[in-house]
């Protein structure tokens, strides 16, 4: 099982303060990870502090992709947790690797690769923006977490399904209107940059949840 919570969207429920960019908190059996920081590390730490969320506790940290709203909240991060092990995209710059190994230990990702038990980075997809997902494995299926999706629902999915069904998709989708690729899911959880979440929720209602800053979603 997976516990996903959402600490940085551009939409916050009560007691939260929403801002753009993205960041999820996953807890598994076994550790716990960062995926992205939004862009106001500050903020990123109150809303971890009102959930209980020891960032000196955290694992691993996963960046999605190289944009102010994903990476911003790196340098109080890294302050936070010196220990960290980061997994950035390859294609990051050569000068932003450089200032994260000063804080921690940088592991660059190319290729799909098992970042930790039971959950997969997609390796760098795309063409004009170079962006990881992750797809989380629970043993009867999967489910793929985005930070906004750059290089396109296909190319996403169909690297998630190597691994097997793919259950759900959250975060952002970005401009994405490939709706069909999202058939078949019991979980569609669209926050952050997607900018047809009407049109989601139209054709799939029963699956739909909009994401916010406090949501937390069990995934089995």
């Amino acid at each position: 099982m997976f516990r996903l919570t959402v600490i940085y969207d551009n939409k916050a429920s009560q007691n939260f303060t929403a801002s753009w960019g993205f960041a999820v908190f996953i807890e598994t059996n076994h550790e716990t990870l960062l995926f992205d920081t939004g862009w106001d590390g500050l903020l990123l730490l109150r809303h971890m502090k009102r959930l209980n969320i020891d960032p000196a506790a955290i694992r691993k940290l996963v960046i999605s992709h190289q944009h102010w709203d994903h990476i911003g909240g790196l340098p109080e991060v890294l302050q936070a947790n010196p220990r960290l092990e980061a997994y950035v995209p390859a294609s990051f710059s050569e000068n932003l690797k450089k200032e994260i190994e000063k804080r921690a230990t940088v592991i660059e990702i190319k290729e799909p690769v098992e970042i930790s038990q039971g959950i997969r980075s997609t390796g760098e997809l795309g063409d004009k923006v170079k962006e990881q997902a992750l797809i989380l494995e629970t043993g009867n299926g999967c489910y793929v977490l985005t930070g906004c999706a750059h290089p396109g629902l296909a190319a996403i999915l169909d690297t998630a399904s190597r691994y097997g069904k793919v259950k759900g998709i959250l975060g952002g989708l970005h401009d994405n209107a490939e709706f069909e690729k999202l058939r078949g899911m019991e979980l569609i959880a669209a926050g952050h940059c997607t900018s047809h979440r009407g049109k989601i929720k139209e054709i799939f209602p029963a699956e739909y949840v909009e994401i916010e800053v406090g949501l937390q979603l069990d995934l089995r």
